[in-house]
């Protein structure tokens, strides 16, 4: 598997033979209509997400460990080898099995601050449910149900993470605004800066274990007499997602346990039906040029949209996520040293 190198041999049997492999999570886009969430269906198909976010079957653990082990970053392509194959997974090896294009928005912790003026937690109070609620962090329970179900959906699916689903940081945040205001955001480049941290970090969980798995059978690895795990119905997102999120169903509706006002937007948008069919078949269309972050796509620029905040809260906000990417930096330091 390792082609006589000892140091992947030794690194896979000290470090990523043991590393946990996060369930994959899955959307179904027909539930999403069964469910009425027109708008949240839409905005991920404009994105062209569907055929990654629906992505299911076998997974490999064994041999997802091994392609993490021998993953290299040659240019603009991720490099792999496994039980003999070589695999070069170029632009176009990305849209034959994920249906993504190498086109649009590059986002990453490292240029977040070119996007002029964002405030998370302003962000943040724009989709609360209760206007009025008092913001200590970005928890996902007050928000309202497109934003929760994009929510969900970014950190289980597009940037997963081992833990801490329940609070949104920055980049999750950054990522539900461009999807919202139909900005397109160059999903390949995210998967592979995520897997990237996922090889660089020792405590991260390796992540896109569909995605390796698809990539195993693209380019025919011999699976015979490999270990492998079925993707459940549980981990595929469904009704009782819905209710664990805290929204139930009244009269064909999804409504928040609350009362009315955490209903889902997505009814402004039901009439779409023949331009989602057209959706459906296009993934093949010309790719769209790279988008410039300027001004006029500022995250910042919402006009009326959210409350402008006071020098106190200004001055708060800005102590506290110095705090926080101190906390990462220093992080991140400690681990790459030890």
């Amino acid at each position: 598997m390792f082609s006589g190198d000892n140091e992947l041999i030794e690194r896979y049997r000290f470090e990523t033979s043991t590393k946990v492999i996060n369930n994959p999570k899955v959307v179904s886009f027909d539930w999403l209509k069964s469910q009425k969430l027109d708008n949240v269906r839409k905005l991920l198909k404009d994105q062209y997400l569907r055929r990654f976010l629906e992505m299911k079957g076998n997974i490999y653990p064994d041999l997802i460990r091994v392609f993490y082990t021998n993953l290299k970053f040659e240019g603009n392509n991720l490099v792999s080898h496994v039980k003999g194959v070589g695999m070069e997974i170029t632009y176009d090896v990305w849209t034959a099995v994920t249906g993504l294009k190498y086109a649009g928005l590059r986002i990453n912790k490292g240029n977040l601050g070119v996007v002029e003026y964002f405030n998370k937690v302003q962000y943040y109070k724009s989709f609360l449910k209760n206007q009025n609620a008092q913001v200590r962090t970005c928890s996902v329970g007050g928000i309202k149900l497109d934003e929760r179900v994009l929510a969900l959906i970014v950190t289980w699916i597009l940037t997963p993470r081992g833990s801490n689903h329940s609070v949104l940081i920055e980049e999750d945040l950054v990522y539900i605004y461009y999807i919202m205001k139909k900005i397109k955001i160059n999903w390949i480049h995210i998967i592979k800066e995520h897997m990237q941290k996922a090889m660089r970090l020792s405590d991260y969980h390796y992540h896109y274990a569909v995605l390796i798995s698809k990539f195993l059978l693209y380019f025919e690895v011999n699976l015979e007499d490999e270990t492998s795990e079925l993707v459940k119905s549980t981990q595929e997102m469904n009704n009782g997602s819905l209710s664990k999120m805290g929204f139930t169903k009244i009269n064909g509706k999804c409504l928040s346990k609350e009362g009315d006002h955490g209903a889902s937007s997505s009814a402004a948008a039901a009439d779409f039906d023949e331009e989602d069919k057209a959706a459906d078949m296009d993934f093949h269309h010309e790719e769209q040029p790279e988008i410039n972050l300027g001004a006029e796509t500022s995250v910042g620029n919402q006009g009326d949209e959210m409350p402008s905040m006071s020098s106190f809260e200004r001055y708060m906000v800005n102590r506290l996520d110095g705090f926080a990417d101190n906390q990462r930096n220093l992080h991140d330091l400690c681990v790459s040293n030890f």
